[in-house]
C-alpha cells in the first residue's frame, strides 16, 4: 500500500503519526482513502466542490504530481505521497521597513 507522509500541521489528526498507509491505484484516491480514515484533514486538504486546495503541494516520490497528471497520477504499493502544505511570507521584523526607506533614498553627490 503506498505510504502518505504527513505534515507537522496535520499530524494531530493522525494520532500524531508522520506517515501512514493508504489504499488507491491514483493519488486522488490515495488521498481520499487517507481523508476517510482521519476525516479531520479533509477540509485541509479539499475545497468545497472536492478539489485539491490550491495551497496544498503533493508530491509522488519526490516529484510534484502538478507536473505528472495530478490526482490522475498513478501509484504503485511502494510509491510515497507527500502532502506538504505551501508557506506564504510573515510578518515584517519591527523596524524593518524603516530601515529599508532609509537605505532606498536618493543621496546628493558632492
Amino acid at each position: 500500500m503506498p505510504t502518505v507522509k504527513i505534515p507537522p500541521v496535520l499530524r494531530a489528526e493522525t494520532g500524531g503519526e508522520a506517515e501512514v498507509e493508504a489504499g488507491g491505484s491514483n493519488v486522488g484516491e490515495v488521498l481520499r482513502s487517507f481523508v476517510e480514515s482521519h476525516s479531520g484533514t479533509e477540509r485541509q486538504l479539499f475545497s468545497a466542490d472536492g478539489e485539491l486546495n490550491r495551497y496544498v503541494n503533493v508530491y509522488l516520490n519526490d516529484e510534484d504530481v502538478r507536473v505528472l497528471d495530478g490526482l490522475e497520477t498513478p501509484v504503485s504499493e511502494s510509491d510515497t505521497v507527500v502532502i506538504l502544505p505551501a508557506m506564504a511570507g510573515g510578518a515584517e521584523p519591527r523596524g524593518c521597513a524603516d530601515a529599508v526607506r532609509q537605505d532606498s533614498r536618493p543621496t546628493s553627490a558632492g
